[in-house]
């Protein structure tokens, strides 16, 4: 049986809600990364996925991590990783993030002001510092523009600072924002990289590495319209590749080069068995009839992202049927769980009854940490993993 099958296998034996993952379908989405891209060195951007199952599988082909806080690095650890194979990725951390990342091992901190460089410097001495550099966002479902990063002017001065600090100024980074469908973001955000490279020669900091950050996307959502995404892959990866070529010549030294995928290698390869509550049908204020299909978990236990795209739903008890255009929601009491309103109808069997079951694909990524503790009483669903035809109880 191929992934697809065995993941369906999956759906089909759980009486129960839960998120199940693909072990073998993220490692072998690893390694078509690795053929596509073989000079980049990964570090999965964990928040995407921080189960330690899938962890433990990425580390064992060859990833290493990043982390955005000291729980996080030491989540990390516990895969067995090198520990020169963990960053702190997070350019926001307070003096105590710094001296427990350091007190871990960790000596590659990302950055993007002075002020930050300053406190690595008094807690993390000697360590090495990477500055983000701003991006638009532009072509990304989530621009990731504005809590991040800082001007290419900046970026000098962030570097001299860290160079005059005691620290290794040793890299730059980009993140051109999460789930990118354009190849041209990635094309200005090269041309970037090479404007700061330059001016960072010129007064003589060369850089070790370059980390492309994350933005990589996933294959199988739908966008508010119910349409496919289909980003152009052979384009940015050509895109990426000729963008590598251009900074190896602009720089003045060797560049290694990272990058941070994180729903790219597990957004397709997670899927939710959960189950329908209620399909109800209500006149509206502008006296149309308009149906409604709640499902048992929504935006606060398992599909946070509902409000920027849509995930296929299949109904295994309800394949030939007569559908109807409704609005999903979860079962919370809150008007925010529920896919946009208007135009954002969904296809869903007319004779679905509460209790029936739903496969909700593609949500690998965020699934888990984008979850409450409890909203309304709703818990956060437990998972399983499959690796191949074998099936694990994973935790709660």
């Amino acid at each position: 049986m191929d992934e697809n099958t065995h993941m369906r296998a999956a759906l089909a034996a759980a009486s129960e809600d839960q998120i199940i993952f693909d072990l073998a379908g993220i490692e072998g989405q690893y390694e078509s990364l690795m053929r596509e891209l073989p000079d980049i060195s990964v570090r999965f951007a964990m928040k995407s996925c921080p189960v330690d199952e899938v962890l433990a599988s990425l580390a064992k082909k060859g990833a290493g991590f990043d982390a955005a806080s000291p729980n996080e690095i030491a989540q990390a650890i516990r895969t067995g990783v090198p520990i020169g194979k963990i960053h702190y990725g997070n350019t926001i951390k307070s003096d105590q993030n710094i001296i427990d990342a350091h007190r871990l091992g960790v000596r590659d901190f990302a950055t993007d002001s002075r002020e930050d460089v300053a406190a690595i410097a008094a807690h993390a001495a000697g360590a090495r510092v990477f500055c983000r550099l701003a991006t638009t966002g532009d072509g990304a479902l989530w621009g990731l523009s504005q809590k991040f990063g800082c001007s290419g002017t900046d970026a000098v001065l962030v570097m001299e600072a860290a160079r005059a600090a005691g620290l290794k100024p040793s890299g730059l980074s980009v993140h051109v924002g999460s789930q990118q469908m354009t190849a041209d973001a990635w094309q200005n955000a090269f041309e970037r990289l090479a404007d700061v490279l330059a001016a960072l020669n010129q007064r003589g900091i060369f850089l070790d590495h370059i980390n492309l950050g994350g933005g990589l996307p996933a294959l199988g959502y739908l966008d508010r319209r119910s349409r496919p995404l289909e980003p152009p892959m052979d384009k940015i990866f050509a895109v990426i590749r000729e963008g590598m070529q251009q900074l190896r010549e602009v720089s003045g030294s060797h560049l290694d080069f990272i990058m941070e995928p994180g729903r790219y290698l597990v957004a397709d390869h997670g899927a939710i068995r959960a189950h329908v509550s209620r399909l109800s049908s209500r006149q509206q204020l502008n006296d149309e009839r308009q149906y409604w299909l709640y499902l048992s978990c929504g935006k606060f236990n398992g599909l946070y992202e509902m409000d920027e795209l849509q995930y296929k739903l299949v109904f295994p008890s309800h394949l030939d049927a007569e559908y109807v255009p409704a609005v999903v929601a979860g079962p919370t009491c809150d008007s925010d769980d529920a896919y946009a309103y208007g135009h954002n109808l969904v296809q869903v069997p007319k004779a679905v009854a509460s209790g029936d079951p739903v496969w909700i694909l593609s949500t690998g990524a965020y699934a888990t940490s984008y979850t409450t503790q409890g909203f309304n009483g709703f818990s956060p669903l437990p998972y399983t993993w499959i690796h191949g035809d074998i099936c694990m109880k994973g935790l709660e």
